[in-house]
């Protein structure tokens, strides 16, 4: 596993309360803050989804056979690795609070 995928599962999985003033004042606005959040969870979202797929691509035959498919155990662990990963949001509001994000007003 790469670095940053092993920071990304080194993320706490579960629902915290956060301080909201904290947020606010990396930015000056809340919403701001929200929105910076917000598109990187969505960059987070896509790229795991992306790597995913790629993954699981290797597995799939290209063929019609319908009887042919079966399950894989290295397919399900692959798709297990991912699931208990944190969601995006939280990877992306961890980030933000450590200041690994870059934003700037246009």
């Amino acid at each position: 596993m790469s670095t940053n995928k092993r920071a990304m599962a080194a993320v706490n999985p579960l629902v915290e309360t956060r301080d909201v003033v904290a947020m606010k004042n990396k930015t000056g606005n809340l919403y701001e803050s929200i929105t910076v959040i917000a598109r990187r969870a969505n960059q987070i979202s896509v790229t795991m989804k992306e790597e995913l797929h790629r993954k699981l691509d290797e597995f799939s035959s290209h063929s019609d056979n319908l009887e042919e498919i079966h399950e894989n155990k290295e397919q399900i662990e692959i798709s297990r690795i991912y699931e208990r990963m944190a969601n995006p949001a939280l990877q992306a509001i961890n980030e933000f609070n450590d200041d690994k994000i870059y934003h700037r007003k246009k």
